[in-house]
């Protein structure tokens, strides 16, 4: 066995889309990769800026595996947004929203409400996620409110998402759709930005130098967890090649074809 850096690391973050699966088709064993963490005795939070769905959806899809997950252990970029909104504005209020069911989901538990015609109404914020049913008109909107003076959230950055077709137009390409629009940048809340991460490292109990984030992009996954001083596993499962890998200004702390392989980098080691 190896002394080496890892050595303190408790709790395994992992992203989902890429890493797990891609659309509705599963990159490897699930069943394996958590019966493989929890013998580890390591505790694990997947943490992903796909803001679509709600943590109810994903805990159901766990569960199609046989995998009971705990709420607080899904961490979504819109949960995220909904979370950092609360903080800001504990008693809730009026919000425009352009995204799907999980932003829809995650704000209303934080007892912000989605107003679909918001000229008669204090309008907090306007908060974009990926909306595969975008209109000119969601555009427009969310462009006069941020004008107005609407404080402007954006889940996250991702242009692209991996699907069994190709790549599709992610978050991203909306969100700077409104930025043109309304002249204002959004303040981004999921990966690479820090809130995400903040909360999983709350939630986990866990200084940054006892988690290891594994991701498949370099962009979001890794330069996020960097920034933070938390160790990086980058899997070639998802949106990177070994090339775009071995290039990167900072290169991750391991690199392994998938989740599974990552842990076998574990096993050889004392942690």
């Amino acid at each position: 066995m190896i002394n080496n850096r890892f050595n303190s690391i408790k709790t395994i973050l992992l992203d989902m889309d890429g890493v797990l699966w891609r659309g509705e088709e599963p990159i490897l064993d699930i069943v394996e990769l958590v019966t493989r963490i929890k013998s580890q005795q390591r505790s694990f939070f997947f943490v992903t800026n796909n803001s679509t769905q709600t943590v109810k959806y994903h805990q159901n899809r766990f569960s199609k595996y046989g995998i009971d997950l705990l709420e607080k252990q899904v961490i979504t970029s819109a949960e995220a947004a909904a979370a950092y909104l609360g903080s800001k504005h504990p008693e809730g209020g009026f919000v425009y929203l352009v995204g799907e069911s999980g932003l829809f989901d995650a704000m209303k538990k934080q007892n912000f409400s989605h107003v679909e015609n918001p000229d008669d109404h204090k309008i907090l914020a306007v908060v974009a996620g990926l909306d595969r049913g975008i209109t000119y008109p969601k555009i427009e909107q969310s462009a006069r409110l941020i004008k107005r003076g609407a404080t402007f959230i954006g889940t996250n950055p991702d242009l692209t998402i991996p699907t069994p077709e190709g790549f599709s137009p992610g978050a991203g390409v909306i969100i700077k759709a409104i930025e043109a629009a309304s002249g204002k940048i959004a303040e981004i809340i999921g990966k690479p930005e820090a809130y995400l991460y903040t909360l999983a490292l709350q939630r986990s109990e866990s200084s940054p130098g006892e988690a290891i984030m594994i991701g498949d992009r370099l962009d979001t996954d890794i330069k996020g967890a960097q920034d933070l001083g938390i160790h990086t596993a980058l899997v070639l499962s998802g949106v990177t090649d070994r090339l775009k890998a071995d290039t990167w200004d900072l290169r991750p702390d391991l690199i392994a074809k998938d989740a599974l392989a990552i842990l076998d980098i574990f096993g050889n080691y004392e942690i």
